[in-house]
């Protein structure tokens, strides 16, 4: 049993990937092990249309299988009335949260309109899912270089929001160390694994982040889930850490 909090569907800009197409997507979550996938769009990321970015990203999720794919809508605080897509992501679409890619956006987290969209969602109960990077930026085209998002002033937006729930994609290259104790420790300030380099590499993320703060996330397409799954092999870890990092921080951070 296995809740993966990282998954896209649609297309990644710059290239083809296995498994960008919804049916085969859904074959190779399930054959790894996959019982529930947290999915945004791709189509997020440069699209103006956000509003018919989700609509597209709801559709699909509920005619191809609505119990493995959980939508979580796009929203750029720097378009207009994204006050608007936060509503129908909440209210037409039943979605339990947001996905957002400040990076790509063009604002910064100390941009009062970030504080203002944090704002929003905590009252509405939904989850902010925060990508912190997309790829390495080595592997990047040369006219489209996205710096990592810096994570700094997200302490200081937690602390005065106690009741928003934020898991921070893609981080583990970046967000270590103090950076990372700091976040944990100002609310509740989830991260995954997707981006975790090294060997015993989960094991040694522990001893900066809580047990109850990781998630499971593989970054499929653009990674292999795979990739994710051997992680948890190959490390020293008790069947209660792998429980709870596969699907009952997931499960408890859901509501469920």
């Amino acid at each position: 049993m296995i809740t993966d909090v990282n998954v896209y569907l649609e297309r990644w800009p710059f290239r083809r990937l296995p498994c960008d197409e919804p049916a085969r997507l859904v074959d190779k979550l399930r054959a790894g092990g996959v019982t529930r996938a947290w999915v945004g769009s791709f189509d997020g990321l440069l699209h103006k249309d956000i509003g018919g970015v989700n609509a597209r990203l709801a559709h699909v999720c509920k005619r191809v299988d609505p119990q493995l794919l959980i939508p979580f809508g796009s929203v750029n605080p720097k378009l207009p009335d994204w006050p608007e897509d936060i509503r129908r992501c909440h209210e037409d679409y039943h979605m339990p949260g947001i996905r957002l890619h400040p990076n790509y956006h063009g604002y910064t987290l100390d941009d009062p309109v970030f504080a203002e969209l944090l704002t929003m969602a905590e009252k509405r109960g939904l989850i902010v899912q925060l990508a912190v990077r997309m790829e390495d930026v080595r592997t990047q085209h040369p006219l489209m270089q996205v710096p990592d998002v810096e994570v700094g002033p997200v302490v200081q937006l937690v602390k005065a929001r106690p009741r928003l729930r934020l898991v921070l994609l893609n981080s583990s290259r970046t967000v270590r160390g103090s950076t990372l104790i700091d976040l944990v420790s100002a609310g509740q300030v989830y991260c995954e694994i997707a981006m975790l380099e090294g060997i015993g590499g989960v094991a040694s993320f522990l001893n900066s982040a809580p047990l109850d703060r990781v998630l499971f996330g593989s970054h499929l397409p653009l990674f292999n889930l795979e990739s994710a799954t051997l992680k948890l092999r190959e490390s020293v870890l008790s069947a209660a850490q792998r429980d709870a990092i596969t699907h009952e921080n997931a499960r408890r951070l859901f509501g469920e």
